[in-house]
């Protein structure tokens, strides 16, 4: 028996009422940043990528390298920043997962989230939801990326895969709501976007055939 997702419920859901600024901020970190930024926000598009792998639906993140950057060594989805040759933002989630999971196969995307601004960043985010039939293959970009961690799509939906975490950025002790996956942590923007994900995701039961 095996898990599959109702790709038609899942485009309906996503052109509806989506759960927006309500679903992240319960796992928003409990000070954020106080950024000020002359210049407009820099457009970028993240892919939750779902797909099917040992009967069970999964979802792909990266471990991104260390950098002297305020995103360095944390867990993301794949994505990036909108470029000149990138046609619009749907294009721009696509290439950039394409290219740092290294994957090929037919992707197809199901829709979009609310967008999400990273103040310490100045990023606009686009999420988009993905759905490949078949379990990808991952040549994963060295470059850019650790190594690429997968996570059931239920074991995200268990409330004992959170947690609470104390931590100290921009000089200042805050509290982060954390997913799990395994070692892994989840918290910030990465884990704002997918608490918009998952509560859609809970409004969607799998198929089991």
């Amino acid at each position: 028996m095996k898990e599959l997702i109702n790709r038609e419920r899942w485009r309906a859901e996503l052109l509806g009422s989506l759960p927006g600024e309500e679903a992240q901020n319960r796992m928003a970190p409990s000070f954020r940043g106080d950024f000020s930024h002359v210049s407009e926000p820099t457009r970028a598009a993240v892919m939750a990528l779902m797909y099917p792998s040992a009967g069970k639906i999964h979802m792909v993140f990266i471990k991104r390298n260390e950098y002297d950057g305020p995103h360095s060594a944390q867990v993301s989805f794949p994505g990036g920043a909108w470029e000149n040759g990138d046609r619009n933002l749907q294009h721009t989630a696509i290439r950039e997962t394409r290219e740092e999971l290294g994957i090929s196969g037919e992707l197809e995307i199901l829709g979009a989230l609310t967008d999400l601004h990273i103040p310490v960043s100045n990023f606009l985010v686009t999420p988009f939801v993905g759905w490949m039939d078949e379990t990808p293959v991952f040549k994963p970009d060295p470059t850019e990326v650790q190594y690429v961690i997968e996570a059931p799509l239920q074991s995200l939906l268990s409330s004992s895969d959170m947690e609470m975490e104390l931590m100290v950025r921009h000089d200042q002790a805050i509290q982060a709501p954390c997913y799990k996956i395994g070692k892994e942590k989840i918290w910030g923007a990465t884990a704002m976007m997918l608490s918009e994900i998952l509560e859609l995701a809970s409004r969607l039961p799998l198929r089991r055939c």
